[in-house]
């Protein structure tokens, strides 16, 4: 069994706890907390499990690292601390650490990553002989992976889109929503998730990854932005009220230029309610859906509905790039110390899950 703690206890957090629990190689050790008011609660309440499991949480950093964790899910947002986020990761691979997370993405694509976050990085690997591996939750598998699983699949590919349609109104992440995407703000407000070249910052990476598994250049990486108002105040379950107005919708893409044409396209198209920008993509049932689109012969159009949490399609979707990142941990333990990424990495099976708990 590979000891394992959860970093973190948010969206991501409660089902990296689902997830290492479910596991038949990996064992729950430990989860870091930051909020005092879940110290001491046990990780199985904390992770919406209907029993316990007997890891109480804790903000002891040093405490839980000197039980020499193998491995680490750093599950704490890095929207608006990505220097926090990274000191954190660096630590934890000093530690020695197989470690985990959708965080940093500047990583997504490390071998394009900042000179001074890639040396970080693999100082630490080489000081501690940890391995990191990092995906997104927008999600990693729905922008890399999978859309070049399907185009394996055609005889001719001519291009390659990759969307995230979601309502953002069920989602409980309410600072992201408001201030990083800029739900019910004035128009007039840059939301800093979309403020220029964030979109390529972020989804760039995931760009660069495509071209580099179908075995293409990329010309450039350009992006498109554009926001939609609510035509009326809409109040949501777990965020209260929007109002008229204010910024109800939003769309970007990110292209990568392939002869002169964008032929790999990342877009995220976001409401807060379905009345707001009805003429852009919907997903099948309103709710939310990841969706690869190969122009080709034949033509693929695949998407992906995940639900968790009672219904929730956002938990869904955090749970899916969970699973995909949790899974890696046993493949990394085996693997020498590195810098791995999505192409490395490769798509595990629920080998010992089908049917049963883990004993």
């Amino acid at each position: 069994m590979i000891p394992t703690i959860v970093w973190g206890t948010g969206n991501v957090g409660r089902a990296a706890i689902r997830a290492v629990d479910a596991h038949p190689a990996l064992e729950l050790t430990g989860v870091l907390v930051h909020n005092p008011d879940k110290v001491g609660r046990d990780a199985g309440v904390l992770a919406g499990l209907d029993t316990e499991l007997g890891v109480a949480a804790t903000a002891d950093i040093d405490a839980l690292f000197a039980t020499k964790p193998r491995a680490v899910v750093y599950a704490a947002s890095g929207d608006i601390r990505p220097d926090d986020a990274l000191a954190d990761i660096v630590r934890a691979l000093r530690a020695g650490a197989v470690v985990v997370s959708p965080a940093v993405y500047a990583l997504y694509d490390p071998r394009n990553a900042p000179a001074d976050v890639r040396a970080q990085v693999l100082e630490a690997i080489a000081a501690g002989g940890g391995s990191l591996f990092v995906s997104g939750v927008d999600p990693g598998w729905g922008n890399d992976v999978l859309p070049l699983l399907l185009s394996g699949l055609s005889t001719s590919v001519e291009a390659i889109r990759c969307q995230e349609i979601f309502d953002y109104s069920t989602y409980d992440q309410p600072d992201s929503v408001r201030w990083l995407v800029g739900m019910g703000q004035p128009m007039d407000y840059q939301p800093p998730m979309i403020a220029p070249t964030v979109p390529t910052m972020v989804w760039g990476g995931q760009i660069r990854l495509l071209a580099r598994g179908l075995g293409v250049e990329l010309d450039d990486i350009r992006e498109t932005v554009d926001r939609r108002a609510l035509d009326t105040t809409v109040t949501t379950p777990s965020m209260g009220e929007f109002a008229a107005g204010t910024q109800g919708a939003i769309r970007f893409e990110v292209h990568g230029i392939v002869d002169g044409e964008p032929l790999l396209v990342v877009e995220h198209v976001t409401r807060i309610h379905p009345s707001c920008a009805p003429d852009w993509p919907t997903p099948p049932d309103g709710d939310g859906a990841h969706r690869v689109i190969i122009e080709g012969r034949p033509r693929i159009e695949v998407s992906v509905e995940a639900t968790d949490e009672g219904g929730n399609r956002s938990a869904g979707g955090n749970a899916t790039a969970v699973g995909r990142l949790v899974n890696a941990i046993d493949w990394l333990a085996e693997a020498e110390p590195g810098l791995y990424d999505a192409l490395d990495v490769p798509l595990r099976a629920a080998t010992g899950r089908l049917g049963r708990k883990k004993p």
